[in-house]
Formats: C-alpha cells, structure tokens, sequence
C-alpha cells in the first residue's frame, strides 16, 4: 500500500485590514495592501487600477500659462501589475505603483514647457488575479493633487 500526500490548499484567501492609496512625491498613485490564507510560495498577480485624468498646461520659463493655449487633459483607466511571492507564510504584504497618465500630444512650442497641473484618481482597487480575489477599493478610493497653479 502506498501513501501519497496531497498538498495542502489554502482556505479563502483574502485581504487583510485595509487596502491604502497614496500620492508619491511625483503624484504617482501608490496601492498597498496584505493578503493572507495563499497558498505557500506561490506566485500571484495583482493588478491596481483607478480612473485617472491628468490636466497639463504650456508654462513659459517665468512660469506663466499662455491662455491662448488650452489645457491638455488625459482621461482614462489606469493599471499596474505586478506578481509577488507568497512564501512559507502563505502571506503578501506589498505596493504597486500607477504612473501619472501622459499626454501623447504636446501643443507647447520653443521655451514653453508642458508641465502637470492637476491630477485626480477615482475608483482606486487591487485585485488578486491568480486565486481570484477582488477587486477591493482602497482607502481612499478617491485622491487628488494640484501641481503647479498658473500665477497669471
């Protein structure tokens, strides 16, 4: 007769405690969080997401904004993955973090420069693609900054 262990399985993953978001020092979105009940060193992805919308405006070197140059708004869904190791714990303490969306036109011409004025997150979740679990909003689940205010 012969015996063969089964591996044991996680019981109902889930995230521990609250999911956090931030702003960095660059206003990038910053998701944090801790999920538990994973199965040992198993490889998990994650994806954080929110819906972004970024506002830039052409800055003369004085630092004016030219008024006869509209503002360039970037809208959208924003991602970031990312796949992190659950260990001997079975547990995953860990950040992504979403870039500020760019524009992919600039209507900025000679010593004009198109700088971030404002930036805005709504909707801030992660999800564990792997086991399933989520998504689950962050708290906040709304952040917003302004970045330069145009003088005159």
């Amino acid at each position: 007769m012969t015996l063969v262990a089964a591996p044991a399985t996680a019981a109902s993953p889930h995230f521990v405690g609250k999911v956090t978001s931030t702003l960095d020092s660059d206003n990038n979105l910053q998701v944090c969080w801790k999920e538990a009940k994973l199965d040992r060193n198993q490889a998990i992805d994650y994806e954080a997401s929110a819906n972004a919308s970024a506002t830039y405006r052409c800055v003369t070197p004085l630092g004016a904004c030219p008024n006869a140059i509209d503002p360039v708004v970037v809208t959208g869904r924003v991602t970031a993955p990312g796949t992190f190791n659950s260990g001997k714990k079975g547990q995953i303490t860990g950040c992504l973090t979403i870039n500020v969306p760019s524009p992919t036109v600039s209507p900025c011409s000679g010593p004009l420069t198109l700088t971030l004025t404002d930036i805005s997150y709504s909707n801030i979740a992660i999800e564990d693609l792997t086991t399933p679990v989520g998504p689950v909003a962050a708290t906040p689940s709304t952040l917003s900054a302004v970045v330069f205010v145009c003088p005159f």
